[in-house]
């Protein structure tokens, strides 16, 4: 078969755009069958928490249960694409080793147990309160008023919003923190 250099370009770039132009599309089975999973669900819109780019991610959830995660193609941030982590929110959420309860290891002990709710977030508040009560300090060596606490620092991260950073800063000010961080990727 003789091909000039021009036709061999000309077939080539029909073939990746023809290619790019049905990745994309589903075909009429595939609708579908995505259409009869998530039928009767309740769809919600949230954020993705891995990172601080905030791409916009639909759950559709049925008895409690997530059936079906994606992107959301009326964000503005992603238009419906995820990257890699984002994309395996589903499992994610889906594991059978995933925790769903409080594990606390007391001192000594080599091991974790299961805890309550009500006596984790109560041991949490009283550490948190002992603390800063043990460390606050009312006045600097000059005699100036300070009200601030040592011994508790903060590290804030990307998977919250710019109303949930507000409301912390105001708690962790309010307790007298001074040593409050941010970082987007922890």
């Amino acid at each position: 078969m003789d091909i000039s250099r021009r036709d061999f370009l000309k077939f080539s770039g029909s073939a990746v755009v023809a290619g790019a132009a049905s990745a994309g599309v589903a075909s009429p089975a595939e609708a579908a069958t995505r259409r009869l999973h998530t039928k009767g669900a309740t769809v919600t819109t949230t954020i993705c928490p891995y990172c601080a780019v905030g791409c916009g991610i639909i759950v559709h959830t049925r008895d409690g249960k997530v059936i079906n995660t994606e992107g959301d193609p009326d964000h503005p941030i992603n238009e419906g694409t995820l990257c890699s982590k984002g994309a395996s929110l589903y499992q994610w959420v889906n594991n059978p080793k995933r925790l769903t309860k409080p594990m606390y290891r007391a001192p000594g002990s080599a091991s974790f147990e299961e805890v309550e709710w009500d006596w984790a977030l109560d041991e949490i508040a009283k550490r948190v309160k002992d603390t800063r009560d043990s460390t606050f300090v009312e006045k600097n060596a000059k005699g100036q008023t300070v009200n601030r606490t040592d011994g508790i620092a903060s590290v804030g991260s990307a998977a919250l919003d710019n109303e949930e950073c507000y409301i912390l800063q105001k708690w962790l000010r309010s307790l007298g923190l001074v040593y409050i961080e941010h970082q987007a990727r922890i």
